[in-house]
């Protein structure tokens, strides 16, 4: 693993920041205001990305809305890296340190929901919609960047600020080309930023690793009921490949988790089937284990086209490391969460968050009113290609209050209070504890070494590989059939909005 700074770099920074330092209070409050007064763009963005409601790969509207509104506020904008037209990646300043935030913009399938209404009422039947909150992502790190510009050019203070959005994180794709393209070679740290119902960090694996992947079994067609003997059903391979991985299962270790779905099992019952497809995800709790589970995988495809006298093949789409947190930046997020606190919620608020949480058949206990103390937490099962970053530059993670405990994500109920006044909110806190934790890592060199030391501690025990294919390319069709299908309807929503940081 590369050195973060070299030592003269080092020394230089260290002495930057000595003269930063003391005005660190001083920045951190001027960088919270700067947010406080752009509250109400901040909205409007997370408004307008929610009424977009894009899938991954085709959030076309949404990069350019944040584009248009961090290019009128100062800052450089490139859309397209990496070989994805939505992939965004902005920066201010120049030099080191180098500072990225890191999050995503994109929808779900299905999730098309009225806001603030607690029964069923898509907008667009059928249509996508962002039931995790990740409109609120837009708002939140526009406003973040700019207030730590802001602060940059009011203390005089060196080096850089980044802002990458990658598409298509619901399904786990962009990440890992964003980082074969090198766009962090150069970044010192990131903090991750993603949606919760509590203001919280953490350190450690904070999640699982996944590799997804399309299996094609390609055979003979015939008419199944005049000479299926002529036929090479691939259909047939799919169920053997199912089948093989059930028994699977028991030697595989406890901490794994497999799930597929079938995309291609035929025309209609009397035409033996020619083509089969599958698209599988193996998950666990580290990437080497998952890779070892893939393996086996590929195994069984492989014996079941021999049963079938079909031929197989397979494309890795996606492979994402677990996030790991680095506890020395989590430390600083945590004093910055509690220096900033948990947003001030209405009576009103209480009342409907309450009143949610019974329409759902979750516990009354209303809006989290404390942050979440800094200390152990399990594992998430769930995945996020955003991990590989973290196994390439030390990472920070922080999870900001926006949405309703109880209210599980992936869900339409989720898509309720996405541009709710505790989305709001909770972006306006999350914002400020994001600027105070870049400043951080800016200003203080010591920090930054520290955080170095251990990342280099652990990625040297557990060496990053990548697991995407050097030849694999992003699915830029992905979710476009779809999105063609109901931007039509979608668009009678959309709010045209042009909102402006100041």
């Amino acid at each position: 693993m590369r050195k973060m700074v070299a030592a003269g770099g080092l020394a230089a920074l260290l002495a930057l920041g000595q003269q930063a330092n003391a005005a660190s209070d001083e920045q951190k409050q001027f960088a919270f205001s700067v947010v406080e007064r752009n509250a109400e763009p901040m909205a409007q963005i997370g408004d307008s990305l929610f009424y977009f409601g894009e899938l991954g790969m085709q959030e076309v509207e949404s990069t350019k809305l944040m584009k248009e509104t961090l290019e009128a506020a100062g800052i450089t904008v490139e859309l397209g890296g990496a070989g994805m037209p939505t992939n965004l990646w902005a920066k201010w300043g120049s030099g080191r340190p180098a500072i990225a935030i890191v999050s995503e913009i994109d929808a779900l399938p299905g999730g098309s929901q009225k806001p603030m209404e607690l029964e069923r009422h898509p907008l667009v039947p059928g249509g996508p919609g962002h039931m995790e909150g990740h409109n609120t992502h837009g708002g939140l790190t526009a406003g973040a960047i700019f207030a730590v510009k802001a602060a940059m050019e009011r203390y005089n203070i060196p080096g850089t600020v980044a802002l990458s959005l990658g598409p298509a994180e619901e399904q786990l794709i962009s990440r890992p080309y964003i980082v074969r393209a090198g766009y962090f070679k150069d970044i010192d740290a990131i903090i991750y930023l993603h949606i919760g119902d509590g203001f919280a960090t953490g350190y450690g694996l904070a999640n699982y690793a996944s590799i997804s992947a399309d299996f094609a079994f390609h055979g003979k067609t015939a008419h199944g009921a005049v000479d299926p003997w002529d036929a090479k059903d691939a259909l047939d391979a799919l169920e053997l490949m199912d089948v093989g991985t059930a028994f699977l299962r028991q030697q595989l270790r406890p901490t794994y988790r497999i799930h597929r779905v079938i995309t291609n099992g035929g025309i209609q019952p009397n035409i033996i089937p020619d083509l089969g497809q599958a698209w599988w995800w193996v998950r666990d709790a580290n990437m080497p284990d998952a890779k070892v589970t893939f393996d086996k995988l590929v195994n069984i495809a492989k014996g079941a086209a021999l049963m079938t006298a079909t031929t197989m093949d397979y494309q890795i789409k996606a492979a994402g490391w677990p996030q790991l947190g680095n506890k020395a930046i989590a430390e600083a997020i945590q004093k910055n969460i509690e220096l900033v606190g948990m947003p001030k919620w209405s009576d009103e608020e209480q009342r409907f968050a309450r009143e949610f949480q019974r329409s759902d058949g979750q516990k009354e206990v209303g809006l989290a009113t404390a942050v979440t103390p800094l200390g152990g937490r399990p594992q998430s099962y769930a995945s996020n290609d955003s991990g590989d970053i973290s196994w390439v530059v030390p990472a920070g993670l922080l999870s900001f209050p926006a949405s309703v405990p109880g209210i599980q994500y992936h869900e339409w109920h989720a898509a309720i209070t996405s541009t709710s006044t505790i989305a709001h909110k909770g972006m306006v806190a999350g914002a400020k504890v994001m600027a105070a934790s870049v400043l951080d890592l800016m200003t203080s060199p010591e920090l930054l070494a520290k955080a170095q030391a251990e990342f280099k501690q652990v990625t040297t025990a557990s060496p990053y590989f990548p697991v995407l294919p050097e030849d694999a390319k992003p699915p830029l069709d992905l979710n476009q059939a779809a999105m063609a299908k109901f931007r039509p309807a979608m668009a009678q929503f959309y709010l045209h909005l042009q909102p402006r940081l100041q």
